[in-house]
């Protein structure tokens, strides 16, 4: 059996937390006093890699700039001329023009600040259906292509419009292997009919990045627009809407891009904004004298005060990436997901889904035991090692049931963030080895207990 490599609580000299230990000053140690008895060293420490939900801990200047909006701004943009309010739209300015840099969007007027990323592509996936007329007595529906790997915010909206009976839909298979898609299925899927292209780039069940490249070329071939679900790749991954052919891209903002949650936003492609019609009107401080919704951008898909401490957060954590270059932080993520793949190659009885290397993915893991309840792993990778992962169906069903894995509880998902080291990988391979070994014995002394049991 291994050797855990675990990293223990040390405590203040007078106070009643633990302080961080390791070279990071953001090192993932967090702790309650209830936790532990202070002053001991026996306590294992909390290890986030939940970061495919919401990345954490942030940058310190995402909740100083959100401190600071509070403190001395208040105002709300567009709704005065006096100069909290103009700073109020300054903040928003300066956060669409940073996230049109990091996608090297054409427009920062065509970032669309949204609630998050499931309320982006409601926008983007509605918005491109024509419901004015009866879909049911067309000639021909409209039709929408999307994947076996998408996320339930894909996957949702498209099923809401064919369950009224507005689309006809086709689901684009996966490899279980792999997870990733062919894009000739792609192509085989379109009709005339096709109204939109739908993919989530990056998998957050087995890590696998789609070939966007490509099927934003089909996509441009076919005069259809590509839909993009980033939510998993936007600040881990470089992305080039431009080069891509991207046509809506949608993100949240507290995942990769290390923004607080209650933000996201969704790019519009010049041009593609006169086929997008928006979901819901409202005040924008612009154009007060019409009672129609404006048609400028990004005010036409905008109803409503902003949230402007959430989006003076969201810029900082923009910031921040750009400042050390998405280039970096996805080489980091690489060396993680080496090391992964390492300490995760030997454990006797576990498997990963996704794909085997470090080709075609990001920091995302999905792990079974043999006969082992994915709950039951992930309660003792918490309870015995402070690791803070989730079990389940991560909100991908036809993902898991091409994995095989939707009847039988899904799987054990690690996934890792900026601030998570290479050492930390290593911890959590130890752990699911150890874990692993102890069902083992645990299955093998039963079954030694019931032959016993039939002999005697």
């Amino acid at each position: 059996r291994r050797t855990l490599r675990r990293q223990q609580v040390a405590c203040d000299d007078g106070g009643n937390l633990p302080r961080r230990v390791g070279p990071s000053s953001l090192s993932l140690l967090w702790m309650t006093e209830s936790a532990y008895d202070r002053g001991t060293m026996s306590a294992p420490r909390r290890l986030y890699l939940d970061n495919a939900a919401t990345s954490f801990p942030k940058p310190p200047s995402v909740l100083e700039a959100m401190v600071r909006y509070a403190t001395d701004n208040g105002a709300s943009a567009g709704r005065g001329g006096y100069v909290e309010a103009v700073a109020a739209g300054q903040i928003l300015e300066r956060c669409r023009a940073a996230i049109c840099e990091l996608i090297n969007g054409e427009a920062s007027s065509h970032v669309v600040f949204t609630l998050n990323c499931s309320d982006a592509l409601n926008l983007a996936i509605k918005g491109l259906i024509d419901r004015s007329t009866d879909a049911a007595v067309a000639t021909e529906k409209p039709h929408i292509v999307c994947t076996a790997s998408d996320h339930n915010s894909m996957l949702r909206p498209i099923t809401a419009l064919a369950d009224a009976g507005w689309v006809d839909v086709t689901i684009v298979p996966i490899d279980p292997l792999t997870g990733l898609l062919d894009p000739a299925d792609v192509r085989k899927a379109w009709r005339r009919s096709t109204r939109m292209i739908c993919v989530t780039h990056a998998s957050n069940v087995t890590g696998a990045v789609q070939p966007i490249a490509a099927l934003g070329e089909i996509a441009r071939e076919r005069a259809v627009p590509l839909v993009v679900d980033a939510a998993q790749s936007v600040g881990h991954l470089p992305i080039d809407v431009q080069r891509d052919h991207i046509d809506l891209l949608a993100a949240p903002g507290h995942k990769g891009l290390m923004g607080p949650l209650g933000t996201g936003f969704l790019y519009v492609r010049p041009g593609v904004e006169r086929l997008l019609s928006p979901l819901r009107e409202g005040g924008t401080g612009s154009r007060s004298d019409e009672p129609r919704q404006p048609e400028m951008m990004p005010d036409k898909y905008e109803a409503g005060s902003h949230n402007a401490m959430g989006i003076a957060g969201l810029l900082a954590g923009v910031e921040w990436l750009l400042e050390r270059g998405v280039e970096s932080i996805e080489a980091h993520e690489r060396s993680l997901v080496q090391a992964f793949i390492d300490g995760a190659s030997d454990v006797e009885g576990m498997r990963y889904f996704g794909p085997q290397g470090v080709r075609d993915r990001i920091g995302v893991f999905s792990v079974r035991i043999d006969a082992m309840d994915p709950g039951a792993l992930s309660q003792q990778l918490e309870s015995r090692f402070g690791i803070l992962g989730r079990a389940g169906l991560h909100c991908a069903p036809l993902l898991h049931k091409a994995l095989g894995t939707a009847a039988t509880g899904g799987t054990t998902r690690v996934s890792f963030g900026p601030f998570v080291s290479v050492q930390d990988v290593r911890y959590v391979t130890d752990a699911l080895a150890s874990i692993a070994a102890d069902h083992t014995s645990r299955g093998a002394a039963g079954a030694q207990q019931s032959i016993s049991d039939a002999i005697g």
